[in-house]
């Protein structure tokens, strides 16, 4: 057997590639049932749709959560071939992204084999392949899933600059840039975490640092991934400029006096991060943070002197203290701020656990945890991807395709209105369904102008059932129901209108 094909199937690369495959599997099995398909998804694909249907250009992408606040459009650009390409059905752009997902799965695992070793690696893969709440991260259609591959791509490129290769720079900055384009709030702090690392290393390794012509490149590069909203602010005459200036200024989203958020923030902290590692074990939980901690404590002098170790510390706290001073958006923040900082703390522990590996208690002691972590959580992530969507609450792409099948095969050809109540009120993802499912599966989409058959559609809404009531109320001055039709947790009334409004 050739030496280049044994070491290929050696027993490690054997490990990694079925965890990879069945990492993959629980990725995107049964996707086409399960995926959700929601008021974003559906907002972000009819931006889609009028681009490739109608030539509708765009220089802007999804919301940040900011009101009048903008992504650049890199995030449509990245899935419109793949709606293209799956003639419109967004499991196709889903798929990939999950492909996306285990290729940074696959960077964890790189990353952590050169930080402390085999055992760090496997446990970085197994964690990033096996996490529900990864797994979960890795099947959304939405802008932050990139970012799992994105935030390792960034951190490889550092690695590579200490590996003296100075055009890393230039990656770093990219990947930096297009964190804001995907991310969605602590993204930012890649830029402090930057401006930190390269003043350790004007102290620690001179050399490292970027030359005048690299600086210049990697600005252009970074200046490219905001360049399609600067234009957008142009021909609006400032108005993504105006939106920022009043968020960070007149707003005071970022603040100086942080106590009391700081009591808020930690317990957060600990939730977001760990939470990746255990579902339902919060003894194990809180036993391996503080064994963590205690590892982190004894060999933090071998951490301060090992500069990748220094590197992925500097990435991981950036965010930690940066979300200490923001109080803006109202004061939330939500779990999937974070989504391009969850590869890097799993990084950071595989790590900590991989440098005791060379004693047979730290070899136990990963062995322990992983385990715990499999136990835990591969039965829930079983659970998931094998669920029905017939649950009394359940809303999925697979049931929301069978109320639309439903109404199709009712109608029989004949044209019809539609009526839709979803929460939070705007039926983005309905409209894209009959739009596109419609077209394509039965050649027409509903009629705008109003006929006596109506159809309405209404999925339940638990946080807020006075509004559901108000809407179906509403429904019973318009027409009289004449059929009804339940998929888990959408309802499918046909309707005869009372009277056609002019």
């Amino acid at each position: 057997m050739p030496k280049v094909l044994k070491k290929f199937i050696s027993p490690i690369n054997i490990l990694v590639f079925a965890i990879l495959a069945i990492a993959l599997l629980i990725r995107v099995y049964r996707i086409g049932e399960l995926l959700g398909f929601y008021f974003d998804q559906g907002r972000d694909a009819l931006v889609i749709w009028d681009f490739w249907k109608n030539g509708k250009l765009f220089l802007i992408g999804p919301t940040t959560g900011i009101e009048g606040v903008f992504r650049g459009p890199w995030y449509y650009w990245l899935i419109a071939p793949f709606y293209i390409l799956g003639d419109g059905n967004p499991v196709w752009p889903s798929v990939f992204l999950s492909a996306t997902t285990l290729t940074g799965a696959f960077m964890a695992y790189k990353i952590a084999d050169k930080l402390a070793g085999k055992w760090a690696a496997v446990t970085a893969l197994v964690i990033s392949g096996f996490s529900l709440n990864l797994v979960f991260a890795s099947r959304w259609l939405s802008n932050p899933t990139p970012m799992l591959l994105i935030s390792m791509i960034f951190v490889y490129s550092l690695f590579l600059v200490l590996d003296s290769k100075k055009w890393a720079w230039i990656l770093a900055s990219l990947m930096a840039g297009m964190a804001m384009q995907f991310g969605s709030a602590a993204e930012v702090f890649y830029f402090f975490a930057l401006a930190i690392f390269a003043v350790y290393l004007f102290f620690k390794d001179k050399k490292k640092l970027p030359g005048v012509k690299t600086i210049a490149i990697s600005l252009f590069f970074l200046g490219l991934t905001f360049a399609p909203q600067i234009l957008f602010d142009l021909r609006h005459e400032g108005i993504l400029r105006g939106t920022i200036s009043k968020f960070l200024f007149q707003e005071g989203s970022f603040k100086l006096t942080f106590w009391e958020i700081a009591k808020i923030r930690f317990p957060f902290y600990y939730d977001v991060f760990f939470s990746k590692l255990f579902q339902s074990m919060a003894n194990a939980k809180a036993i391996f943070a503080i064994i963590f901690g205690l590892l982190l404590f004894y060999q933090r002098k071998a951490i301060i002197k090992d500069k990748r170790f220094v590197l992925v510390a500097i990435l991981l706290a950036s965010p930690i203290v940066g979300m200490l001073f923001f109080q803006g958006n109202y004061g939330n923040v939500y779990d999937y701020y974070f989504t391009g900082y969850y590869l890097i703390f799993v990084i950071f522990f595989s790590s900590v656990f991989g440098l005791f590996s060379k004693y047979i208690w730290g070899k136990a002691l990963i062995l322990i945890f992983l385990a715990l972590f499999l136990k835990d959580n591969l039965p829930i992530v079983r659970n998931y991807i094998v669920s029905g969507v017939d649950g009394p609450t359940t809303i999925a792409f697979g049931n929301q395709k069978q109320a639309v099948d439903w109404i199709y095969q009712d109608a029989g050809g004949r044209e019809f209105n539609t009526d839709v109540y979803v929460p939070p009120v705007i039926p983005h993802a309905y409209d894209y369904l009959f739009k596109w499912y419609g077209s394509t599966h039965y050649a027409y989409v509903p009629k705008v102008e109003q006929i006596s058959l109506l159809y309405t559609l209404y999925e339940v809404d638990p946080p807020h059932p006075e509004r559901l009531t108000a809407w179906l109320k509403r429904q019973e001055t318009i027409g009289k129901i004449e059929k009804e039709e339940r998929y888990g947790g959408i309802i499918v009334q046909k309707r005869e209108r009372y009277e056609i409004q002019n």
